[in-house]
């Protein structure tokens, strides 16, 4: 293929979205890491407070991770005595988390650091403007993705 003919980074949705997910999420990280925490150990804190003790699966599906990545993130938050598991009363073979006296602590910390980012980001492209990302990104996160035959080469 000649360079003439390969997409520009601004066709590919996927290459366009990762590469803003990587500059907004530095920008996140930058403001949360004076509590310590990265934005997805504060997206975890966050998930696992809503969710009423969730389970470890329950998590991964919502925050669409695989079980080991959401394990990985999970270890200096239990580490750090923010976050206990458990096993389920009803199947011990499920693995429960919740947040420990020490982690609502940090999340209600980072959470007004959180809120700092999060104006600043709405302050640079507008409360709606934010609000309709939102939406449409989460409507991308649902879709049924079926992955297509491989393209026969010529």
């Amino acid at each position: 293929m000649s360079k003439t003919a390969l997409p520009g980074f601004s066709l590919c949705n996927n290459a366009t979205l990762r590469r803003a997910a990587r500059k907004l999420g530095r920008f996140y990280d930058d403001v949360i890491s004076l509590s310590g925490l990265k934005g997805t150990q504060y997206g975890l804190l966050y998930q696992i407070h809503v969710s009423n003790e969730p389970a470890m699966g329950t998590i991964a599906e919502a925050m669409v991770m695989d079980l080991s990545a959401l394990g990985h993130t999970l270890k200096p938050l239990i580490r750090d005595g923010y976050v206990d598991t458990f096993a389920d009363k009803d199947d011990r073979r499920v693995k429960r988390v919740r947040l420990t006296p020490q982690g609502q602590a940090k999340l209600e910390e980072t959470t007004k650091l959180w809120t700092i980012a999060q104006q600043r980001f709405e302050a640079l492209v507008g409360q709606q403007r934010a609000a309709d990302l939102r939406a449409m990104l989460d409507e991308v996160a649902a879709l049924e993705y079926d992955v297509p035959a491989a393209a026969p080469s010529s």
